[in-house]
């Protein structure tokens, strides 16, 4: 395929060289020396990697196959393979590795502009998000409807949003979970 690859003797030989924003995918087998192919699927899920999954085997059993899978490995494949099988698997996982490395940069932009959000405005994109109207966030808040329009205003600006949606939309893609600085005794 003209990619760049390298070879390890040990899934722990790997480790000790990985670089967690490097690109690419492994390509594993569930038997080796040392830690399996498995245990080394793990470790790298522990570790935050996004790194796609492929893991070959002569004794897939259906356990296995099923860890392997829930894990996020792209495939599973028995050995001996098919060549285009695993050249296949190899373009899924790039493929699949390139989406999610753009996916997580946009998740860590639109996380920044969030976090550049003084705490009201983040209150009112709380409110905002939830659905609820400017009359009612402003009186929660205990301030002016028109505070309220002008933190919505800042809202849209500072994430680069067009519309309710696309805020609803960048705070479920952001995956913040905690919004939550509307407490009123803060906001005043």
């Amino acid at each position: 395929m003209g990619l760049a690859a390298k070879a390890y003797l040990s899934a722990e030989a790997f480790l000790q060289d990985y670089n967690i924003d490097q690109p690419g995918c492994l390509v594993t087998d569930v038997r080796m020396l040392g830690m399996s192919g498995l245990e080394l699927q793990a470790r790298l899920e522990e570790m935050g990697a996004m790194l796609p999954v492929i893991i070959l085997t002569a004794y897939a059993t259906t356990p296995v196959t099923v860890e392997a899978i829930q894990r996020g490995a792209i495939t599973m494949l028995d050995k001996p393979y098919v060549e285009d099988d695993l050249w296949n698997a190899i373009r899924r996982a790039l493929s699949t590795d390139a989406s999610e490395r753009v996916a997580e940069t946009r998740r860590r932009e639109i996380r920044h502009r969030i976090d550049e959000l003084t705490p009201s405005e983040r209150a009112v994109l709380s409110f905002v998000v939830q659905g609820k109207p400017n009359k009612v966030i402003a009186n929660r808040l205990d301030v002016s409807v028109r505070t309220v329009e002008n933190r919505r205003s800042e809202i849209y600006n500072k994430l680069q949003a067009g519309s309710v949606v696309e805020l609803v939309r960048m705070v479920i893609e952001a995956n913040v979970e905690e919004l939550d600085l509307h407490h009123e005794s803060q906001l005043t």
